[in-house]
């Protein structure tokens, strides 16, 4: 089971959630950056922002699952 894997490996359940938090945040970063460094338009940078952005929920899920593990 990867959940514990990952336990076991001393992922506890506030990493992955601060890793949600943070691919949230680099959302919106790379989102900026691609705007104003790439100049290849609004929906590049879009792109950008939603590939990053896809990973917060996996995130979550993992830590609602690690949480579940570790009770």
């Amino acid at each position: 089971m990867i959940v514990k894997k990952l336990h076991e490996s001393g992922i506890r359940s506030e990493h992955a959630y601060c890793a949600a938090f943070a691919s949230i945040g680099l959302s919106v970063v790379s989102w900026c950056a691609s705007l104003g460094v790439e100049k290849k338009g609004e929906e590049r940078a879009d792109r950008w922002g939603i590939f990053v952005g896809e990973w917060a929920p996996t995130f979550f899920a993992l830590g609602l699952a690690l949480r579940t593990y570790e009770k």
